[in-house]
């Protein structure tokens, strides 16, 4: 009888083994990509984390994402997450602050490549395009992207309050825009593939947060002279769910690119 447990026990071991999110050390894999929710939900008001600082702590170390009642932008560097406030100010956020939306990973780098001469942030997406179509377009891509960045459009936004908004008509009264010029820091990228129109949104995604921590933003703009790119491809992406009243009802299946065109390029 105690044959049979033994061998119970070490099948159900198993088993734990090899449906877990995490490594025997309780880390999270490294190259995977953890997406918290939809974009899709997020633009259509679902504000509410259904994560925390912490849990992302866990699942990365770089990334970019936003805050409950979208109270700033998130960007990720070295394990720190900062928060982006809509008056302009960059605090480093509480570990039990929620998250609706975020993606995240352990940051390694694959590949590094030096750029200069970036007149603008379609300038900068094409040197990228042209990176990521030689590596293969088909995968995620997070990239750190750091230098002295002659000019840096931002915005952030104001937090809202219930009842909420979607994202678009609240960004058209609620965000708020800053320019700098000669600001050292980091843009963290989010590169997604084509398939991803249904969970996230394709293409790039720009956060910046500055070397002494005191400027940042959801990127509208920028340029440089000079810059280092470093790439880390993901082959793998998780997504968490929230199970929320507002997401269970939401209708899900309308088409939202416009929507999130005008959200990213904030016009």
């Amino acid at each position: 009888m105690i044959r049979y447990l033994v061998i119970l026990v070490a099948v159900l071991c198993l088993l734990t083994s090899c449906t877990s999110t995490e490594s025997s050390s309780g880390s999270f894999d490294n190259d995977t990509l953890y997406q918290t929710n939809l974009l899709q939900s997020l633009m259509l008001g679902v504000y509410e984390g259904s994560q925390t600082v912490k849990d992302l702590k866990d699942r990365g170390d770089t990334g970019i994402g936003t805050f409950d009642g979208v109270n700033g932008e998130l960007v990720m560097v070295d394990g720190v997450v900062y928060q982006a406030l809509g008056d302009g100010t960059v605090a480093v956020a509480a570990d039990e602050e929620g998250i609706p939306f975020s993606t995240v990973t352990h940051f390694d780098v694959d590949d590094k490549v030096e750029v200069k001469d970036i007149a603008d942030i379609n300038a900068m997406k094409s040197v990228l395009d042209e990176y990521i179509s030689s590596h293969s377009p088909n995968f995620f891509y997070m990239i750190r992207i750091e230098g002295t960045f002659d000019t840096m459009h931002v915005r952030s936004e104001l937090k809202q309050e219930r009842p909420y908004r979607p994202l678009d008509v609240a960004l058209a009264t609620d965000q708020r825009e800053f320019k700098y010029e000669n600001v050292e820091g980091t843009l963290v990228v989010l590169y997604c593939p084509a398939y991803m129109g249904g969970l996230n949104t394709p293409g790039y995604h720009f956060h910046f947060i500055s070397a002494d921590r005191t400027k940042g933003g959801h990127v509208l703009d920028f340029s440089t002279r000079s810059a280092v790119c470093s790439f880390d491809k993901t082959t793998a992406f998780e997504m968490d769910l929230t199970d929320s009243e507002d997401f269970n009802r939401m209708a899900l299946e309308q088409e939202m690119g416009d929507a999130i065109r005008k959200v990213e390029q904030g016009k």
